[in-house]
């Protein structure tokens, strides 16, 4: 792995590639888009409690496209498709042990996917990205680039898990164990949701967003250095928060913002139980 690591970097910053360089810098990127699709390496790892970027990862997917070429993946339907050769749309069979509903959903290779996992059709899976065992990919859900998700996690219809590619060194979105993320969410720019969080419907995180923890007493915001990390079982949904100067203030307007309402208890896990039957 070391030496892949190494070819890798080095294909990454050589700029133009072209003839035989070009030739064992795409043999170089095969072999790691095997290794990425089967898991054994990832965009980010924990390491105790603290994820670290692996950024050699990214600077292999990013050098992927760099040496793909436009190819026509239409297959034998009725709609065309072209996208870089380098990334054409996983297959599945059933000795991989993952539900793929039928009904327009894509995967891209570079992707893995744990047994267990679930899809539900419309959905996509963007390169780099890690589902772990048992998820539920919902209808019209996103997985965005590298982002890491972890095990028995609900990505509820439309939910939006942001891709963070570049800068190849920033953290991607990660989504840890046992976290419910409700329909219409939006999680994004390297967000952290920690085990057993619940996100309910149409809550939104950014790097811009604070979030007010009503329980602790507590506000968390991403720093310059730190992304956004939302606590182990906390339960947030959509609230607003009141503008204190100027004409805004006037006219009465709020602002959205994200709410940490209580952690999570028996009545919780009741609520959101059923989803196993889909299973």
């Amino acid at each position: 792995m070391r030496q892949l690591q190494t070819e890798i970097e080095q294909f990454y910053v050589a700029g133009d590639l072209s003839g035989d360089t070009a030739v064992r810098a795409r043999k170089a990127f095969l072999e790691f888009r095997d290794l990425l699709t089967q898991g054994q390496v990832r965009a980010a790892e924990k390491t105790g409690d603290v994820w670290q970027v692996n950024t050699w990862v990214k600077q292999g997917i990013l050098l992927g496209f760099r040496l793909g070429e436009l190819a026509d993946m239409s297959g034998t339907g009725p709609l065309s498709f072209v996208d870089k050769d380098t990334f054409p749309a996983r297959r599945f069979n059933v000795e991989d042990k993952i539900r793929v509903v039928p009904g327009g959903s894509s995967v891209r290779t570079g992707v893995y996917l744990a047994p267990g996992v679930i899809c539900m059709p419309p959905m996509y899976v963007n390169v780099g990205a890690y589902v772990d065992e048992g998820t539920l990919i919902d209808s019209h859900a996103l997985v965005g680039s590298c982002a890491q998700v972890g095990k028995r996690v609900h990505l509820s219809a439309a939910a939006q898990i942001g891709g963070v590619l570049e800068p190849v060194n920033v953290s991607p979105v990660i989504i840890e164990d046992d976290v419910l993320v409700g329909g219409n969410c939006g999680v994004y720019e390297g967000t952290q949701v920690r085990q057993g969080a619940v996100l309910g419907a149409g809550v939104v995180l950014t790097r811009a967003t604070p979030v007010y923890d009503i329980v602790r007493e507590q506000v968390y915001r991403a720093t310059a250095t730190e992304p956004l990390v939302i606590p182990e079982n906390a339960v947030v949904v959509p609230g607003s928060r009141a503008i204190t100067k100027g004409k805004a203030a006037e006219w009465g307007l709020s602002l959205y913002t994200p709410v940490i309402v209580k952690y999570r208890d028996e009545k919780t896990q009741t609520s959101i139980e059923l989803e196993d039957l889909l299973r």
